[in-house]
């Protein structure tokens, strides 16, 4: 099975938190992993704002790049933004969640579309979609 990370599933990880155990036990039994390339920005982003030091950003960057499969955001990618667009707000009207998704959000939804995967998060935009392993 093909599974797509999200930034939430690499934090967690890197935390070793319960859900970041639960994303080790993901990334040890599966063979595809994917990780979007915005996925990357958005975990440098956080770790910038909380004061991460920079050798840790990039060494935690390239770990993910090393277990994982970047996927660039390219035209099959953007076909595809319009439909998770969709899928997901159809989904946050039934789950009565008043925040939107990000652009990332849809973008990590395209990829998993793109890739006929599962996504491996905790960010309760995606909670309540088949295609989705929800962290607890």
């Amino acid at each position: 099975m093909t599974v797509v990370f999200d930034s939430c599933a690499w934090i967690e990880f890197f935390l070793g938190s319960d859900k970041g155990e639960k994303v080790r036990d993901i990334i040890m039994s599966e063979e595809d992993i994917v990780t979007p390339s915005i996925v990357l920005a958005e975990v440098a982003n956080k770790y910038y704002r909380e004061g991460v030091g920079e050798e840790i950003i990039k060494q935690r960057l390239n770990d993910i790049s090393t277990i994982s499969l970047i996927r660039y955001i390219d035209m099959d990618v953007l076909s595809k933004l319009g439909e998770a667009r969709e899928i997901m707000l159809s989904n946050l009207k039934k789950r009565s969640i008043k925040s939107k998704p990000s652009l990332a959000d849809y973008l990590v939804y395209a990829v998993s579309l793109v890739e006929e995967a599962m996504i491996v998060t905790g960010d309760e935009h995606f909670n309540g979609l088949k295609n989705v392993i929800y962290l607890k």
